[in-house]
């Protein structure tokens, strides 16, 4: 695959993604204001177990699968792959009623683990309850995601995402307001179907990922009989290969629940304010904020699926300078992103919140405050996503394990400290400690596996940061003729967010385009240019 087909390919990807968490963002919005911050609460602490054992489930199937599928095409063998299909979708469905069996059963123990205080314990064990319905039919849809990934076929995979969301979300607001405001019901029976919605939109996502398989059928078939012959492989070698490439994949996948989970365990022990400050400053931790700082990762979770399979085949044939070329790109376009979106939503945390979740005084201190110093582990977050798929590329999956284990214990140990020394920031600065930890210890590896020199990025780096920072210079002097950080009303912070950001953006493109920066990230490269 060229760069200029991964671009493709990512963009496809980037598209469907940013598409599915704006979305998932903008459900938040209407949810809490039907349910409050109860109903954000008994959500979250149910979707974050759901998430970590999903993802176990799944075994990391979209980005394995892709690697392992399009490992054997570029040898001409299609059958290795079609029989991993046939067999997984046979094996994905005892792992995902395993995964139901463990969180449906398990739910009271994990609610006492985690510490909920005895009042919402009954209640928050109700929600996980359901949403692990879920786990039944997710696996399947992940193993036919990857499936089509491997032939370099983003389209599948970006419609079912797509798909699986809007009815998602779609039944959440619609279940919340019939509970709500028709059968005046509780918050926590619109929680509970907010989490059944999990299920609706598993559902859908597999059935288009069904109606593909049966229009591409034919030319999937086809590719299969002309492919080059080749010994049986084992059922299992061939699982043993796909684990390999899996295990380092559910570990990244599972990363942000991790820290979620830590979070959540430890915010009733040591952030000693009342309940309900705690409730808010959680819900703002593990969903209202985190789905936003989300936003500026977008891009780099799209890389994560699209850059393995390209990088995998170039790596395979030895041809090393294209996979540094290939590094380059892949960290040019996130850091060019990521960095000015992320310092944006942080300076613009107080509008941003306030414009989602109301201007209401004490909510918005709280909210804002921790989305401003949230905001920038988006580029941490986008950076671990992104050297764990480099690692994946090069086939050094274990540092991804190394990493990620080093960073989470990181995580626990200063999680304490943190939150007693730093309040409700202390979360968010112990997440970025453990986060950059597994950056360091990833870029360590990948520059002794391929001899790539990270100088080759510092100049497009410091051209970012400095473009950025003129970026915010301008934003701030918006918020001074506006009056302040802090929004007065949702149309003043809806007016103040629109203008900083199409000023914003204008002056850090323009900045970019005249200095030849935007040519380097998004242009071909060299070599192409001359083909």
């Amino acid at each position: 695959m060229t760069t200029s087909n991964m671009i493709r390919g990512t963009m496809i990807l980037t598209v469907a993604t940013f598409f599915s968490k704006f979305i998932g963002i903008l459900f938040v919005i209407p949810y809490q204001a039907l349910t409050g911050n109860e109903g954000v609460f008994l959500y979250q602490f149910a979707y974050t177990p759901y998430a970590i054992i999903l993802s176990i489930s799944t075994m990391g199937l979209p980005l394995a699968v892709s690697k392992f599928v399009s490992k054997y095409n570029a040898l001409g063998d299609y059958q290795t792959g079609r029989r991993l299909l046939k067999t997984g979708l046979l094996m994905m469905t005892v792992t995902g009623i395993a995964g139901f069996l463990v969180l449906f059963l398990g739910a009271p123990w994990i609610v006492g683990m985690v510490g909920v205080p005895h009042a919402d314990a009954q209640n928050v064990i109700l929600v996980m309850r359901v949403v692990s319905i879920a786990i039944i039919v997710v696996p399947s849809m992940s193993l036919m995601r990857g499936y089509f990934q491997g032939f370099e076929s983003m389209g599948p995979t970006a419609v079912s995402q797509t798909v699986e969301q809007v009815v998602r979300v779609a039944f959440i607001l619609i279940s919340a307001f019939v509970v709500i405001k028709w059968l005046h019901g509780s918050a926590v029976t619109a929680a509970t179907m907010a989490t059944f919605a999990a299920f609706v939109g598993a559902v859908a996502g597999l059935y288009v990922m069904m109606r593909y398989w049966v229009i591409r059928r034919p030319f999937l078939l086809k590719q299969m009989n002309q492919r080059q012959r080749r010994s049986r492989m084992s059922l299992f070698s061939m699982y043993k290969e796909l684990f390999t490439y899996a295990v380092p994949f559910v570990a990244v996948g599972i990363a942000m629940q991790l820290y979620q989970a830590i979070d959540q365990a430890m915010v009733f022990h040591y952030l000693h304010y009342d309940a309900v400050t705690v409730k808010t400053a959680i819900a703002d931790l593990t969903m209202n904020d985190q789905k936003l700082v989300m936003i500026p990762d977008t891009l780099a979770t799209s890389l994560a699926m699209s850059v393995v399979p390209a990088m995998i085949v170039s790596y395979a044939k030895g041809n090393r300078e294209d996979v540094r070329q290939k590094i380059t790109q892949a960290l040019q376009l996130v850091l060019f992103l990521t960095i000015p979106a992320a310092c944006g939503l942080s300076i613009l945390g107080y509008m941003v919140h306030g414009l989602f979740y109301g201007v209401d005084a004490e909510t918005l201190a709280i909210g804002g405050k921790i989305l401003r110093w949230y905001a920038p582990s988006a580029i941490f977050f986008a950076l671990f996503q992104v050297m764990a798929s480099i690692l994946q590329g090069i086939n050094r999956q274990r540092i991804t394990l190394i990493s990620l284990g080093a960073g989470v214990i990181l995580k626990v140990l200063l999680n304490p400290v943190c939150m007693l020394l730093f309040g409700m920031i202390g979360p968010i600065i112990a997440t970025d400690i453990g986060y950059l930890v597994s950056v360091i210890i990833s870029v360590t590896a990948i520059r002794k596996a391929t001899n790539y020199q990270f100088s080759m990025i510092a100049q497009q780096l410091i051209h970012i940061i400095v473009y950025t920072l003129i970026m915010l210079l301008a934003i701030k002097v918006i918020f001074l003729a506006a009056g302040g950080y802090f929004p007065k009303g949702r149309v003043l912070a809806a007016i103040i967010l629109f203008l900083s950001v199409v000023i914003g953006g204008i002056i850090y493109l323009a900045l970019a385009k005249s200095t030849g920066l935007l040519r380097k990230v998004v242009g071909r490269t060299r070599s192409e240019r001359a083909g």
